[in-house]
């Protein structure tokens, strides 16, 4: 019996899940030598030279908005992965891939060609909100609509999942990494500093929030003075990100709005009254769940392991292929089926 992984292939972190537990999380990112293009860090190793190559070598994030940038390094780095997951078994792993939703076919087939040529077998795709229903155990094969934002850091997937399939969808290029990327604008123009993504991830992660915090807080950071280009200390509050990232917000709302706009009014009502579930990394910051309630009006139901809910729905959709078709009548994408012939 071939063994079966679920891979989250994602634009921040990478994650394999085979048993009953993620086995692998690392980050989305290879470093490479520039003259002979040949990979030589990967994951933690390479996320720390981030920033601190020579002209020798570079660091590139393979994954862009869930979708492969670079292919010879997206795979490079699954190899690697799969390596570490697997070892040098002589059987090679099946593999369901978990991804964002709507994606184009040649997108999909690029995916899959790499998991496939870094040793997968069978492989196939699965759209994220689909494995985060898988791993909630929600039933999704009937006439009642289900509702999940997958807040991630490429993508935001809004998804109405009814009747075994996708009712509605949205993939919004509009996530963490753009919330990183505000704060870095905001510091520039507020401060006069810039800073680095890492340095805007670490100010996210400690006082960022997307509601306004009762009690204000703060922290310090170092960057560079764009005029002077000196090293400087500086001082940010909770609620100067608040502002930061107020478009980005705007930007999600206005997204789920949308997609909601598009589904059916009764799948809609099923929403008012079941709530939305809510998953990914981005959900995380806070205020989120109280900033989602308050501007869409519905009840939002955050789950319990945001991080790796996709990764262990692709794991429990691969060891129950069958029963997700024959209950669900969910059709899984293969490669076979993308081949432009």
């Amino acid at each position: 019996m071939y063994a079966s992984i679920g891979i989250d292939l994602g634009s921040d972190r990478t994650r394999i899940y085979s048993g009953d537990s993620v086995v692998l999380d690392l980050p989305s990112c290879v470093a490479i030598k520039n003259h002979s293009s040949e990979a030589f860090a990967f994951g933690e190793e390479a996320q720390k030279m981030m920033g601190k190559t020579s002209e020798y070598t570079q660091v590139i994030a393979p994954i862009e908005r869930g979708v492969i940038a670079s292919y010879n390094e997206a795979d490079a780095m699954l190899k690697n992965y799969l390596g570490r997951v697997c070892g040098n078994k002589m059987i090679k792993p099946r593999v369901l891939v978990a991804m964002p939703a709507g994606l184009t076919a040649v997108q999909m087939r690029s995916v899959m060609n790499a998991v496939r040529d870094a040793g997968g077998r069978s492989v196939c795709l699965v759209e994220a909100p689909i494995a985060v229903a898988v791993a909630l155990d929600i039933d999704f094969s009937t006439p009642h609509g289900t509702v999940i934002i997958d807040i991630g850091a490429g993508t935001t997937d809004i998804a109405v999942l009814s009747m075994g399939s996708l009712a509605a969808c949205e993939s919004a290029r509009c996530a963490g990494m753009d919330f990183d990327e505000a704060i870095i604008r905001y510091v520039r123009r507020i401060h006069n500093i810039n800073i680095g993504p890492r340095t805007a991830r670490q100010i996210k992660e400690r006082i960022g929030c997307v509601s306004p915090r009762p009690v204000e807080i703060a922290m310090k950071a170092k960057g560079v003075h764009i005029y002077t280009g000196r090293p400087e200390v500086f001082e940010i509050t909770a609620n100067e990100i608040c502002e930061a990232v107020s478009d980005v917000m705007d930007t999600m709302v206005r997204t789920v709005q949308q997609v909601l706009e598009k589904t059916p009014p009764e799948l809609v009502a099923d929403m008012a009254k079941d709530g939305v579930f809510l998953t990914g990394g981005g959900s995380l910051m806070h205020g989120m769940v109280q900033a989602l309630q308050e501007r869409l009006g519905v009840r939002i139901r955050p789950v319990s392991d945001p991080l790796q809910m996709v990764a262990r729905g692709a794991g429990k959709a691969m060891r129950q292929f069958s029963a997700l078709r024959r209950e669900n009548d969910y059709r899984l994408r293969q490669l076979k089926e993308l081949i432009v012939k």
